[in-house]
């Protein structure tokens, strides 16, 4: 058993490792919110687990098992309430999405009708602006 608990907290600490490089690798603020949520997630359970093998009673054993829990509870809604917020606030829009689910009901598609991006020459549809002069 501490072989696999030394296991479980190495291999835990590898994904944490990922995340921290992540965190400094990537510039869009989407992925970071990724790259800090899921293999930090999954790098905290493994260590928690690794020790949650290791631990002695009932008490630790029961605290450590709330924490993995709760980890994998709050992490996502965490960062999906972090990635909303950004995207409201700041309009963060580096790359054209094809389906757009968090924009306003006023805000014009993004892409055709049929799900595929619009052509890049394609001309922009004003809607109800007045044409020039």
């Amino acid at each position: 058993m501490r072989t696999l608990a030394s296991s479980l907290i190495l291999v835990g600490s590898v994904f944490a490792l990922i995340a921290g490089w992540g965190q400094l690798r990537f510039r869009d603020v989407y992925v970071r919110i990724h790259v800090a949520t899921k293999p930090a997630t999954l790098g905290l359970a493994l260590v928690l687990l690794g020790a949650l093998i290791r631990a002695d009673g009932i008490a630790p054993s029961a605290k450590l098992g709330l924490a993995i829990a709760l980890q994998f509870l709050t992490a996502p809604v965490s960062a999906h309430l972090i990635g909303r917020a950004v995207y409201r606030a700041s309009g963060n829009r580096e790359f054209d999405l094809v389906l757009d689910e968090l924009a306003a009901p006023d805000d014009p598609p993004t892409g055709l009708p049929d799900g595929s991006p619009a052509p890049v020459d394609a001309p922009v549809d004003a809607g109800s602006a007045p044409e020039p002069d």
